[in-house]
């Protein structure tokens, strides 16, 4: 019961905390875009200012900055996240629900492999601290690292799509078509999460339950993996929610290059038009995205390390 009781009061404190955090990031991202060159009626021909002025009174764009604010803040609480100016007659949140899911399933994959793949190479390199396979290992983490994600896809294309011909180059819809962009987003934190693991395994490793525990004769590999794997990765548990919400973010630019109609595309289409509406509603979706991931982030170390409480 004081498990439940502590849990509810971090969710509570947790939740009303994000919010001003929330209105913040709509704050901020609503006024850049407003504030930038250019108009979102910019595109059509001819306008004359009695047209222009209609079409700013329909989108509620029109009167003082704050004005615009308070009432694109007033939707926003009402359910309602405006109608894109680019995309004539379909609404924001019908664009987010059709394009978010994609997204969302490329960086849950993405993820996947990332801690699929980091996790077991940081523990080989920690077991072999200071041999060869060691430095190899850091080297290669360091690589993954330095490569930014438009190099390395458009790379990736040319080997795997036009000089082996082993993946398609773009498109959705098939588990092909998934792999590549998936494995692209996923190998830059793939060295992240080798790092941390190796980090904490070194860590973990030379403290006083590990030495006791060898010296009872426990084998090397039970030693890692039954008693050193757990405290270990806490660092990477408490890095998982910026870990996902850069995967989801990230994705944006693998969205553009790999042709995926996910939010991504809606989203750098919003920015080059102006669409206030389509950026702000993006934005604050990620946010809330970010909001959730460090949460859970922060429960699963609470759970996972008995030194820490949830209602400290």
């Amino acid at each position: 019961m004081v498990g439940l009781k502590s849990m509810l009061t971090f969710l509570i404190r947790r939740l009303l905390s994000s919010v001003p955090v929330a209105l913040a990031v709509i704050i901020i991202c609503f006024l850049l875009v407003r504030l930038a060159p250019g108009s979102p009626f910019s595109s059509e021909r001819a306008l004359d200012p009695a047209t222009r002025q209609i079409l700013e009174t329909k989108y509620g764009l029109s009167g003082s900055l704050p004005t615009q604010l308070l009432s694109y803040v007033g939707n926003l609480a009402r359910g309602d996240l405006g109608d894109s100016l680019k995309f004539r007659g379909r609404s924001v949140g019908e664009i987010i629900a059709q394009s978010l899911p994609r997204s969302l399933l490329l960086g849950s994959i993405s993820f996947t492999l990332a801690l699929l793949f980091g996790i077991p190479l940081g523990a080989w390199a920690a077991a072999r601290h200071g041999r060869g396979a060691d430095t190899f290992l850091n080297g290669l983490a360091l690589l993954t690292l330095s490569i930014p994600t438009f190099v390395l896809a458009p790379v990736a294309v040319l080997l795997f799509s036009f000089y082996f011909h082993l993946l398609p180059p773009a498109g959705w819809g098939t588990s092909a078509q998934l792999l590549l962009p998936a494995l692209c987003l996923a190998l830059p934190f793939v060295g992240v999460c080798a790092r941390l693991t190796r980090s904490g395994l070194l860590e973990t490793l030379g403290a006083d339950f590990i030495r006791t525990a060898r010296a009872k004769g426990v084998s090397e590999q039970a030693l890692v993996l039954l008693h050193a794997l757990r405290p270990a990765i806490l660092p990477l548990v408490a890095y998982a929610g910026p870990l996902a919400a850069n995967i989801l973010t990230g994705s944006l630019v693998i969205e553009e290059i790999f042709a995926i109609p996910g939010v991504g595309q809606f989203f750098v289409s919003g920015v080059m038009n102006r669409d206030v509406f389509l950026v702000s509603g993006v934005v604050l979706i990620y946010c809330l995205l970010l909001l959730f991931f460090n949460l859970v982030a922060d429960w699963l170390t609470a759970l996972l390390d008995p030194r820490i409480s949830l209602s400290s």
